[in-house]
């Protein structure tokens, strides 16, 4: 490499490494991320979902450990939809919203319909402390998704749905909101903390790497 490698580039790697689920670079690469900066709780997140993606949850539940014994907090997930002027802010598994109600009803008739057309949650992206029976709900009510569920209740059929998550976006929810922009025919677009994502026809603009 011709420059010698930040903490941003180690980072990319390691993102990379999740794509990829290549565990062992994956860890160099969080070495040398935190050796520049020791306090990036995304890169302590990104090791830990890996591990949980290759069914390392012991490795996964360690690493947050680590976290909370060095003091390094996770920022909470929070996605964001913007209708008639109104603000609509979500957190995982919240039921704040004055439409919640309405929004579990769409989120549970969404995951259906998209599971007939080939979506399988990926249940290693729910919370770790998640008993394995509360663990496809965990991954379901994600803030993205239920972003996405409002925006689809509350907008016309074939509007585009645009959210912005202040984290990036988890595999699971790249992956639903993919089949959910085909099954619904509603262009998506995420503003993660990395990028863009314009989700269309079942496919996203990013190929799947970010």
């Amino acid at each position: 490499m011709p420059i010698k490698p930040n903490a941003v580039i180690w980072r990319t790697l390691l993102a990379s490494c999740r794509v990829h689920k290549l565990v062992e670079i994956g860890e160099v690469a969080l070495k040398h991320a935190l050796r520049l900066e020791p306090a990036h709780s995304g890169d302590y997140i990104l090791l830990s979902n890996l591990y949980a993606s290759v069914g390392r949850s012991n490795d996964a539940a360690r690493l947050r450990d680590e976290m909370k014994r060095l003091g390094i907090k996770k920022s909470p997930g929070c996605s964001y939809i913007e209708l008639d002027g109104i603000i609509n802010e979500f957190l995982a598994e919240d039921d704040k919203h004055p439409e919640s109600k309405e929004i579990y009803n769409a989120i549970e008739n969404t995951m259906a319909q998209i599971k007939l057309a080939g979506y399988v949650p990926d249940k290693a992206q729910a919370r770790l402390e998640a008993e394995e029976d509360d663990r496809e709900a965990s991954v379901s009510h994600h803030s993205e998704k239920l972003a996405i569920a409002f925006g689809l209740i509350r907008t016309s059929p074939g509007a585009t749905i645009r959210v912005t998550k202040n984290l990036r976006i988890c595999t699971d929810c790249h992956n639903a909101a993919k089949v959910i922009s085909k099954v619904f025919c509603r262009e998506i677009v995420v503003r993660d903390r990395s990028r863009f994502h314009h989700f269309k026809d079942g496919s996203c603009s990013c190929n799947d790497f970010w």
